[in-house]
């Protein structure tokens, strides 16, 4: 019986025609890989590189498969491929409409969890058709293609409506938290931690990753911090059997109550990641 899929928090991109770096991205930290026949494959290549994915010999971590999108001329070998391979789910990038993803769903013959790459404003203004569409796992923001899509700068402040709507999106569909979009700089850890933090504070509970380097940074910035972890434990310790109390002169009622138990069920699984 397969594993429930569970959306990763730090996936880490591979090429698929890099066949030599599947094992080490692997054994990276990451808690899944995701194998690339899309942007990061030449033309030339894809043949070769849908055939490298297929076979990859990794059950360390999941394996997701990012496959060629609808409408591009390697999108049906893709679906033929691998509808046998041992994925434990799908990305299908620029998702536009609910018909491409039912139909992907239907040629693969097999209810593979799929992960909606949202990359064009047809994408996120079609955002609601798209989550009705079926194994729908979660929403990632292709931040780049975005941007490109709508001739603006990547850069936080601009992308920030579009990032709001995915999150809002996503719970009210009753998915997980969605994943982030990439941050380009490859050597600055912080610029990535810094990236991920500024998502997790928007509600994205995961962040895709382009470099090994980035896997531990992505991952402390979406797990709480100690000063969360602590303040959750005060509170959770100073609830008594009335309706409202306080904590360092903070009114703690409910949904403070709330955020703190998810706060230290979220560092939980954290540690269990560990």
């Amino acid at each position: 019986m397969n594993k429930p899929f569970i959306v990763p928090v730090a996936p880490l991109f591979v090429p698929g025609d890099r066949p030599d770096l599947f094992a080490k991205a692997a054994a990276s930290g990451t808690d899944a890989i995701i194998i690339d026949l899309e942007d990061a494959i030449a033309p030339q290549s894809k043949e070769s590189a849908r055939k490298a994915a297929c076979r990859h010999d990794i059950s360390s971590v999941p394996v997701i498969l990012r496959i060629n999108g609808a409408g591009t001329a390697w999108h049906a070998d893709d679906l033929a491929a691998l509808s046998a391979a041992d994925i434990a789910a799908v990305m299908l990038p620029k998702a536009e409409t609910s018909e491409s993803i039912a139909a992907m769903s239907r040629a693969l013959g097999r209810p593979l969890p799929v992960i909606a790459l949202i990359e064009s404003a047809k994408g996120l203004g079609s955002l609601v058709q798209v989550l009705t569409a079926p194994h729908i796992a979660a929403i990632a923001f292709g931040s780049l293609d975005y941007s490109v899509d709508l001739d603006c700068s990547p850069d936080w402040d601009s992308l920030v409506a579009a990032r709001s709507e995915i999150v809002l999106r996503s719970r009210l569909a009753g998915l997980p938290g969605p994943l982030d979009g990439v941050t380009t700089n490859l050597t600055d850890q912080e610029i990535t931690e810094q990236d991920a933090a500024r998502a997790r504070r928007l509600g994205f509970r995961g962040k895709l990753a382009i470099h090994p380097r980035q896997i531990g940074p992505i991952l402390t910035a979406m797990s709480p911090t100690p000063d969360e972890i602590a303040w959750a434990k005060k509170v959770l310790t100073s609830v008594n059997d009335s309706a409202l109390v306080a904590v360092d002169d903070d009114m703690v009622d409910a949904p403070v109550i709330a955020r703190a138990r998810r706060i230290l069920a979220a560092n939980s699984r954290s540690i269990s990641h560990l």
